[in-house]
């Protein structure tokens, strides 16, 4: 499967305990998972679905490092795609680093901070499965100031951006370059964080994985030790909730309109 330039196409997370991130996610979305990569690729370890790769677990090498998911958008340049970030007025955390014959990758952050990966595949592409139960489907920014992030964003990947206004907050969804913009191409969005937001949470971004019960997705997690930062609401898009997993990373949880 291979994925236009700035579309979601992987996503991870550090946490301080792996083994205990497996059991969690295990259950919950009924991923398996490998037996990790070497020292040399971080003791990476990856979750599958049904087979197919879905997301990966690594170790915080550095406990001053947040306990995060972290989305990669796909890119076939990822130096040239560094280059525009700079000149956009984000930054590169990671310059982009090869990782042996998978691919090449970097982390940067936006002009208010956000962080996020850029991925260049090499033998790998990505997801081998989303927009399923047990997946990843949508990532959504949480910012503070639309008129930094909105022309970031849509002059370095050429997003077409649209404001819904079918919604009480102010949202904007983003669809790849070269496509018809609109929800049914949007791989995005992006919210504003509110007076509801604490304070010194910073921008970030929120990763969506779908469920076929929203609900007891959140009881599965609470029982797991994870906890609920927002209970399940209905929205246009579905049923959703965010949770907070058993070491601290925050995630999204959906439940299709047709599955409710």
């Amino acid at each position: 499967m291979e994925f236009a330039e700035g579309v979601p196409c992987w996503v991870d997370a550090m946490l301080p305990d792996v083994e205990g991130g497996k059991r969690f996610y295990g259950e919950l979305f009924g991923w398996t998972f490998d037996e990790g990569a070497g020292e040399e690729y971080g003791n990476y370890v990856q979750a599958s679905l049904g087979g197919e790769p879905v997301a990966a677990l690594a170790p915080k090498r550095d406990g001053r490092m947040p306990t995060a998911w972290t989305v990669y958008l796909a890119t076939p340049d990822a130096a040239a795609l560094a280059g525009r970030i700079g000149r956009a007025g984000g930054q590169m955390i990671m310059d982009p680093m090869p990782v042996g014959p998978f691919g090449t990758m970097g982390l940067a952050a936006d002009p208010e901070g956000a962080v996020f990966g850029l991925w260049q595949a090499g033998t790998h592409q990505g997801f081998g499965r989303q927009r399923e139960p047990g997946s990843f489907c949508w990532t959504e920014l949480y910012a503070r100031d639309k008129d930094a992030v909105d022309p970031f964003y849509e002059g370095v990947f050429g997003y077409g951006g649209q404001d819904v206004g079918d919604l009480e907050e102010d949202f904007r969804i983003w669809s790849p370059a070269g496509a018809t913009t609109g929800p049914e191409s949007a791989i995005g969005g992006r919210a504003l964080m509110g007076d509801d937001f604490p304070v010194e949470m910073p921008p970030h971004f929120l990763n969506y994985f779908v469920v076929t019960d929203c609900d007891a997705a959140v009881a599965t997690a609470r029982r797991l030790g994870g906890r609920v930062r927002d209970e399940p609401v209905d929205t246009p898009y579905g049923r959703i909730s965010v949770l907070v997993d058993n070491q601290g990373a925050a995630f999204a949880v959906l439940q299709e309109p047709d599955q409710a």
